[in-house]
């Protein structure tokens, strides 16, 4: 079993963060995920209120008796959510541990954190913001390269940059993510010095996963070629799935449409109509170019159990030769 910084201070079982997904990261795969010995997490800004939040971690709670963390996202939205009523709800529920993500440092919630002894993680796309997330008292940071499906950041620097030179700013432990999609990955940026490694588009393609099986077959089916970066012309450059909807944001983007029309392409409620009816066409899916490594629908825990045998193995010939 390989133990790290991080598996020790989470009490997880593998070095494995289960990335947060809008509309996918729902209690029932996040506890999926959690059972396995890895890290699930729950995405809250799917709630939006409180209440409907605490239901969910309820639900939670009710399905795993492992640590999770819960996601709090900073990226900009069309219809913004009072997150301050979402932290402390996570909070009087019990979670130890929380995730933020997106375009800005989680300033004022970083009291809250303190007080309640929260492991704070914050996951970014660069070596700049890594270090801001320290130096404000981040516990662990999560670097994303360019490989990584979703936000890609503003630099294009790739996971093998990326992990060693984010570990060479920080005192603290890194997690690194961005192309992972079986045991090779998980060894190479545990070699990088990472102290465990973020995985997201490979579990798309599970059992348990709530995404529509059409989706997950064509996503099997796909090779590491068929990503696209949208989005870039508004500063906010995400890597998806290349399909028409995807096209169709390329498109406007280079006709100079106006951001709404954009935005409105590639909207998370007609992304959900695609996960849920499995019309390939009618929204956008963010994965990473690891997706072309996929070929199978396993269910999460032979997917974690075998990547982990992988790693392992690999490590143990590397010491071994």
């Amino acid at each position: 079993m390989l133990k790290t910084k991080v598996t020790e201070m989470l009490g997880i079982k593998y070095p494995i963060f289960c990335g947060n997904m809008m509309n996918i990261s729902y209690p029932s795969f996040a506890a999926a995920c959690s059972n396995t010995g890895a890290l699930g997490i729950l995405a809250s800004v799917m709630y939006r209120k409180p209440e409907p939040l605490r239901e969910a971690l309820h639900e939670l709670q009710a399905l795993t008796d492992k640590p999770y963390a819960v996601n709090v996202n900073l990226f900009p939205m069309l219809k913004p959510v009072k997150q301050i009523d979402l932290v402390k709800a996570m909070i009087e529920e019990g979670v130890k541990i929380i995730e933020t993500s997106g375009h800005e440092a989680p300033d004022k919630y970083i009291p809250l954190f303190k007080k309640n002894d929260i492991i704070w993680i914050h996951k970014c796309a660069g070596v700049r913001y890594a270090k801001k997330a320290a130096l404000l008292g981040a516990d662990i940071v999560e670097v994303v390269g360019w490989e990584n499906g979703g936000a890609t950041g503003r630099y294009d620097i790739g996971t093998i940059v990326l992990t060693p030179a984010t570990i060479d700013a920080l005192e603290i432990p890194v997690v690194a993510g961005g192309g992972i999609s079986d045991g090779r990955g998980v060894a190479a940026v545990l070699a990088l010095g990472a102290q465990a490694a973020l995985i997201g588009t490979r579990l798309l393609t599970t059992q348990e996963c709530p995404i529509h099986d059409n989706l997950k077959k064509a996503l099997i089916n796909t090779n590491i070629y068929d990503t696209t970066l949208i989005m870039r012309s508004l500063n906010a450059t995400h890597r998806v799935w290349n399909n028409e909807a995807a096209k169709l944001v390329l498109e406007l983007e280079n006709s100079k449409s106006d951001q709404m029309e954009i935005f409105n392409v590639a909207a998370g409620a007609k992304s959900k109509l695609m996960y849920e009816e499995g019309d390939l066409t009618s929204g956008i899916i963010s994965v990473g170019q690891g997706i072309g490594l996929i070929h199978d629908i396993p269910t999460v825990k032979d997917l974690i159990d075998r990547i982990m045998m992988e790693a392992n193995d690999i490590i143990q010939n590397l010491y071994n030769s």
